[in-house]
């Protein structure tokens, strides 16, 4: 019986890793992008949302350091290309948008604009 508790507690050590991988991607900035109030330099960031479809709270990081955390929205559908879109107001690129392989992840720290501009990866 001591047996079968260690399995099952490795188990499911292991198991929520993975699960977690699930809601996580990595993005490639290629130009300067504000990100509510943080500047995003160009580089690789690690996203994660948390939360049921379609409210979402997505956080932003950099080599294991938070820097923003937005609220959003998820909206399931395929995306050709992958990406994120920005609106560019006064010469400031907002990030707008993160899309993904099989979602969207619309961020709601900006307001739509027909100044959207998608950008890529």
């Amino acid at each position: 019986m001591k047996r079968f508790f260690v399995f099952a507690t490795m188990l499911t050590l292991l198991s929520v890793p993975a699960l977690a991988a699930k809601n996580s991607q990595t993005i490639t900035v290629s130009t300067a992008v504000t990100a509510g109030s943080t500047q995003l330099t160009p580089g690789d960031y690690n996203v994660t949302w948390t939360g049921s479809a379609p409210n979402v709270e997505v956080t932003i990081s950099k080599n294991k350091k938070v820097l923003v955390t937005l609220p959003a929205k998820l909206v399931e559908g395929t995306n050709k290309n992958e990406g994120f879109d920005t609106n560019n107001e006064g010469g400031v690129a907002t990030l707008q948008a993160i899309r993904m392989s099989k979602m969207t992840l619309v961020l709601e720290n900006s307001a739509s604009s027909e100044n959207k501009a998608p950008s890529g990866r």
